[in-house]
């Protein structure tokens, strides 16, 4: 949804904030025991008995981490739901309950919040999630959305970023770089519309890429993929600012160095023939690009037989003793020092 098109609608200086969480959040209904109360008090009550709590929270601010001339708002309401159930999961626990707080400027009526609100009720609605309360207030700067999300589990499953060993096999789900492509292809395609206002979007070729930019999706299936074929990782994290930083996370907080194997980098194949169109290389795209959303972990070799033959899951590298550093062995054998270039906030 683009500028132009939020400029008519209803004012929210009509509603006032109050009667505007009660209109967006009214259709939100409770699915957990673990909610005793949600929204419509000073605090939400939770109440999970004997599991250990999982708090996770993200900002997101127009301009930095979306653009609004190209991402939907429903869309955009759905990522940002994503993005943090994603940490809940890499934890390998089971998430619950989010809180929605949001600051917009006047330019966004009644009718661009529904589309933005929608698409948080069917993430909510796809993931079994409770929204239980928020914020909402004036903003100078356009549109910053804050979600915290909660989750549970029992102390024995929860996996942290410290545990790997050497020896371990590093595990990666799904396939990575078409979230990083996806945002090429609609910069692009941006660039092109400003430049004539009458061309048409060629989108075509790239809906894979372009669907894991705006509506990606959390990896709630693995945790319990994961549990039914009796493997808890040693270590875990989600891949939200690209392959390499997330792997010298794992290596640094576990006192440990990694061999990652260039050739075993799985790679949609319309991520391949987009790298070559773009003149990019995909490895590069891979290891850098972030906003895959999918989970890199790592296991004893003893659990490889349960994984081995799973679609879900590539091994993709092996934990060493941490004097024989970061690496990445690439196709032609050789051995480079794995340095992370992925997305920084702060930049």
């Amino acid at each position: 949804m683009t500028e132009n098109k939020n400029q008519s609608g209803t004012p929210l200086s009509k509603i006032g904030e109050f009667k505007l969480i009660d209109h967006l959040t009214n259709q939100f209904k409770i699915k957990h025991k673990s909610t005793i109360k949600g929204i419509g008090d000073d605090c939400a009550v939770l109440d999970y008995s004997n599991k250990q709590t999982l708090i996770t929270t993200d900002l997101l601010i127009e301009g930095i981490h979306f653009d609004l001339s190209y991402v939907p708002l429903k869309h955009l309401g759905y990522k940002a739901v994503m993005v943090n159930l994603s940490d809940v999961y890499s934890m390998n626990g089971d998430a619950k309950q989010i809180t929605v707080s949001i600051a917009v400027s006047n330019r966004f009526p009644l009718e661009a919040l529904e589309e933005l609100y929608a698409g948080i009720k069917i993430a909510c609605n796809a993931y079994n999630i409770d929204l239980i309360g928020g914020d909402t207030t004036s903003s100078t700067k356009g549109l910053l959305i804050s979600i915290t999300a909660i989750g549970e589990a029992d102390d024995k499953d929860i996996v942290y970023r410290d545990g790997a060993k050497p020896n371990d096999l590093l595990v990666v789900t799904g396939d990575l770089g078409a979230a990083y492509l996806g945002l090429q292809v609609l910069e692009r395609e941006k660039q092109v519309f400003q430049a004539d206002p009458n061309a048409q979007p060629e989108l075509e070729n790239y809906t894979y890429l372009v669907q894991r930019q705006l509506r990606p999706e959390s990896r709630k299936d693995i945790v319990k993929l994961l549990k039914d074929l009796k493997v808890k990782p040693t270590a875990m994290m989600d891949i939200s600012d690209g392959l390499s930083s997330e792997i010298l996370h794992i290596c640094k907080q576990s006192k440990v160095g990694c061999n990652l194997f260039e050739d075993k980098i799985p790679l949609d194949p319309q991520v391949i023939s987009t790298c070559e169109e773009f003149n990019m290389d995909s490895t590069t795209v891979a290891l850098n690009g972030g906003e895959d959303y999918e989970l890199l972990f790592t296991i004893s070799q003893d659990d490889f037989p349960k994984i081995k033959a799973n679609p879900n899951l590539t091994v993709i590298g092996h934990i060493t003793d941490k004097k024989e550093g970061v690496n990445l062995i690439t196709r032609a054998n050789q051995k480079i020092e794995i340095i992370a270039q992925g997305w920084n906030a702060l930049k």
